[in-house]
C-alpha cells in the first residue's frame, strides 16, 4: 500500500524538486503542496496524509516547530519528517520535542529521504547518529533559563556592540551590562564575548 505524503515548503521549486524525486519512488504518494504552516494544517485535516515532510522555515506565520506541534495535535494525526538546511542543535532538539519523526538536510541523497519516509511510516524514529547523539545530549543537559533583558543584551552583543553602547540601547548603566553578562557567561558556560554569541546562536536564543 502507498503511503501518503503532503510536501511543506515554502519554495515552489524546493517543493516541485521533491515532488518530481519522490513520486518516482513506488511507495510513495504525494498528495499535496503547502506553502505554508496554516496551509499545511487545513490540507492535513482535509486530506490525512500518512506523512507530512515539512521544512524548518516557511516565511511569515508559524514555522516549522510550530507546524509541526499543531499537526501532531490533530485527532488523524501524521507524522512529521523535518527537511531543512538548518542544523543548529536548538532546532533539531525543538523539533524532536514537538514531535517530529526525524530530522533531515536538504542534502541527502533522495533515495535516502524516500527511505526515511518508509522509515518513519513504520513508526522508526529517523536520526542520523549525530542528530541522535545531540538529541540524547540536549535532553540530559537542558538550556538554561535567560531572562528577557538577558537575550536583549546578548542580541545587542551580537551586532558588535561595546557595554557603553548596550547601556544606551537598554537604559541601563554600564556596571548592570556588566552584571549581566558575567551571569550570561556563566549560564552559558563560555568565557568570552564572541564564545556568548556562538553559544546562544546554537541554543536558539538569537538568530
Amino acid at each position: 500500500m502507498s503511503i501518503t505524503v503532503l510536501l511543506v515548503d515554502d519554495h515552489p521549486v524546493v517543493r516541485s524538486g521533491l515532488r518530481a524525486v519522490l513520486s518516482a519512488h513506488p511507495s510513495l504518494t504525494i498528495v499535496a503542496e503547502a506553502a505554508t504552516g496554516e496551509e499545511a494544517l487545513s490540507l492535513a485535516q482535509h486530506l490525512a496524509p500518512a506523512v507530512v515532510l515539512c521544512d524548518l522555515r516557511l516565511g511569515d506565520g508559524i514555522d516549522g516547530i510550530e507546524t509541526t506541534k499543531r499537526l501532531r495535535e490533530l485527532d488523524d494525526a501524521p507524522i512529521v519528517l523535518m527537511l531543512t538546511t538548518f542544523d543548529r542543535d536548538a532546532e533539531v532538539i525543538g523539533a524532536i520535542e514537538a514531535g517530529a519523526a526525524g530530522y533531515l538536510l536538504k542534502d541527502a541523497e533522495p533515495e535516502s529521504i524516500a527511505e526515511a519516509i518508509e522509515r518513519a511510516a513504520r513508526g522508526e524514529i529517523v536520526l542520523s547518529p549525530e542528530h541522535a547523539t545531540r538529541v540524547l545530549h540536549g535532553v540530559r543537559n537542558p538550556p538554561p533559563k535567560l531572562t528577557e533583558r538577558e537575550i536583549d543584551v546578548l542580541a545587542l552583543l551580537a551586532t558588535g556592540a561595546t557595554n557603553r553602547e548596550i547601556a544606551k540601547a537598554l537604559f541601563v548603566t554600564e556596571a548592570t551590562v556588566k552584571s549581566h553578562l558575567s551571569h550570561l557567561f556563566t549560564r552559558l558556560q563560555v568565557d568570552t564575548r564572541s564564545r556568548a554569541v556562538h553559544e546562544a546562536r546554537e541554543r536558539g536564543f538569537i538568530d
